[in-house]
């Protein structure tokens, strides 16, 4: 009887102290990670141009915006309709950021720079790999450096 008593007591110990002991660092974007970054792919963007077969200011591709809009927005709304409403679209975008950055955080151990670079390449491309030559580097790196920027008058 002693030894169940001992050994209950044991394991109420231990299991407390696993319960208290730190986890995994956070790896979410804090709010000014996020404007930052979102900001940084609008400032980044090629400039709209009549039909080019892009919409709003960050230049999103027009079969995804249903989707998207439906998700983040609570309605799913037409190209047109996306590019006519700038808030809706801020929306859009900063939200389908937040999952993305947050998924690159996770993916780097919270190195703010790489997930920076990853999902810049994500938004180009559609996957986090192979921007780091040619057109897609020089975007990625104009994105990392926006962002440092926005970042850096965010704080100050």
């Amino acid at each position: 009887m002693k030894k169940t008593g001992h050994l209950l007591l044991t394991g109420i110990v231990i299991s407390a102290g696993f319960w208290h002991t730190p986890g995994k660092a956070q790896t979410t974007a804090s709010p000014n990670q996020l404007n930052a970054f979102v900001e940084a792919l609008r400032v980044s963007a090629p400039p709209n141009r009549p039909n080019d077969g892009m919409y709003s200011q960050w230049q999103v591709l027009p079969g995804i915006i249903p989707s998207w809009t439906k998700q983040c927005v609570g309605q799913q709304m037409s190209a047109a309709q996306f590019e006519a409403d700038s808030a809706a679209a801020r929306r859009t975008v900063s939200c389908i950021m937040e999952r993305e950055l947050n998924k690159n955080l996770a993916a780097t151990g919270n190195n703010d720079t790489a997930a920076v670079r990853r999902t810049a390449c994500w938004w180009m491309t559609g996957t986090v790999d192979g921007c780091s030559s040619g057109a897609t580097a020089t975007y990625v790196q104009n994105v990392l450096n926006a962002y440092q920027q926005q970042l850096s008058r965010n704080q100050s």
